[in-house]
């Protein structure tokens, strides 16, 4: 049976759809880049702001209108939060997240062999050098604005044993890199009898795995703290196999609006951890995400936010038009933001990331990064580097850059990307 899965939203959901991609193989199903050739379509969906929901339906008709005769399986969160507006689109399964794991039976009619989820399996042609894994799901916070907490459920965290088993097997198919996922990843572990948390998990992928790259995908900023665990995973980055990369929601720089939203952190506090992470993890990449436009920012809270942020230099801004979620504290606020005030303050932070993610790059030129090549269009390869920089060169096609790790010398910067000759065995940019 020829399937098509796709995904909208976090990297939680990335993972989702490629372990889904991962068993249906292994099932002996054909997995397809091209919907129109697919007997079953999977959709991830996603809820977490009234825009996701839009992209939600959008992409379940165009999935119907390009292949009228495939059967529409629609999963995640938007099913879990409007059951009834799902059923009127034209899908023929409705699979909530509490029920997720049984999609492949339910989307199949076939039940998957014991132990088919994480035993090997070959590589998928076509598919991506990098995998997603998720080893944690649910929230125990209570961010105002935020429904995440209410689709996904408690933290919950999977066995250490589970992940490298996992981790192992990926590292067997040919992966070079997995980016830990979870919808609170630095809660990984609260749950579990043991006395395992992120910082035994990390160490364990890098003692017990032969895998060459692991990258975290974010963390809450009070997860890590300045205590002695937080400094403890900070010194894991001795190792180099471990991305310099840390993405941390701020969400708003300006403290009254942080205490609003009901994060647990103020801008000192972040300013901090922040300034510790870099003193201990050299390039790094501190990423985040802002929300603009919450209720009761006025044009000083923006300001101060706005100013928070060019202050911390921000390697990447991930920025999002604050969105009523059906249910949160937040939508019982005062003071709402009109929404031409809304878009344009959007627009000034998007500027302002884009501003900082030049500098951020820029800082490298001149230097040696290690990069995983992924993609090739003609001659030119692009790929990623450990700090999350992308990097192209030029290759002469009967050379494949693909899936491997190189190091590469950066000689310029343009547009949103870095410029590199990948050096050879000791280190010299070659002359291909």
């Amino acid at each position: 049976m020829n399937v098509y899965l796709s995904s909208l939203g976090c990297r939680v959901n990335q993972s989702e759809i490629e372990t889904l991609t991962r068993r249906l193989a292994a099932a002996g199903h054909t997995i397809v880049r091209d919907p129109t050739q697919a007997h079953i379509c999977i959709l991830n969906t996603c809820a977490v702001t009234a825009e996701a929901e839009r992209k939600t339906r959008h992409m379940v008709r165009y999935l119907a209108r390009t292949n009228p005769q495939a059967q529409i399986a629609l999963i995640g969160c938007y099913a879990t939060l409007r059951p009834r507006e799902s059923a009127d689109l034209p899908v023929k399964w409705i699979i909530p997240n509490d029920q997720k794991v049984h999609v492949v039976e339910i989307a199949t009619g076939e039940n998957e062999e014991k132990g088919t989820t994480h035993s090997p399996f070959a590589a998928i042609a076509g598919m991506r050098t990098r995998a997603c894994v998720k080893v944690q799901d649910g929230c125990d916070h209570h961010c105002t604005y935020c429904i995440v907490r209410s689709l996904r459920g408690p933290s919950r965290s999977r066995p250490v044993a589970d992940v490298v088993a996992e981790i192992q097997s990926l590292v067997a198919a040919g992966y070079c890199e997995v980016v830990l996922t979870g919808v609170n990843l630095g809660a990984y572990g609260h749950d579990l009898a043991t006395q395992d948390n992120l910082v035994t998990l990390i160490e364990a992928l890098l003692a017990d795995t032969d895998l060459p790259r692991l990258r975290l995908s974010s963390l809450e900023a009070w997860d890590i703290g300045l205590d002695r665990d937080g400094m403890r995973l900070f010194r894991l980055w001795e190792n180099a196999r471990l991305c310099r990369q840390l993405h941390l929601p701020l969400q708003s720089g300006c403290d009254r609006i942080l205490q609003r939203m009901g994060r647990r952190v103020t801008t000192s506090d972040f300013a901090r951890i922040a300034a510790t992470a870099r003193a201990a993890i050299p390039g790094l990449a501190l990423t985040t995400d802002i929300i603009v436009g919450f209720p009761g920012e006025d044009g000083g809270a923006f300001r101060a936010s706005y100013d928070f942020v060019a202050e911390m230099a921000f390697a990447r801004l991930h920025v999002f038009p604050y969105s009523p979620r059906p249910g949160t504290p937040a939508t019982r606020l005062p003071d709402p933001v009109p929404a031409a005030v809304l878009a344009q303050r959007a627009q000034a932070m998007r500027d302002l990331g884009t501003k900082l993610s030049e500098q951020f790059r820029r800082q490298f030129i001149g230097q040696t990064l290690e990069v995983l090549w992924e993609r090739q269009k003609g001659t030119i390869w692009s790929g990623w580097s450990d700090n999350y920089l992308k990097v192209v060169t030029h290759s002469p096609l009967s050379i494949s850059l693909h899936n491997r790790i190189t190091p590469t010398h950066i000689l310029c910067a343009e547009n949103a990307h870095l410029v590199g000759k990948v050096c050879n065995p000791v280190g010299v940019p070659t002359d291909d």
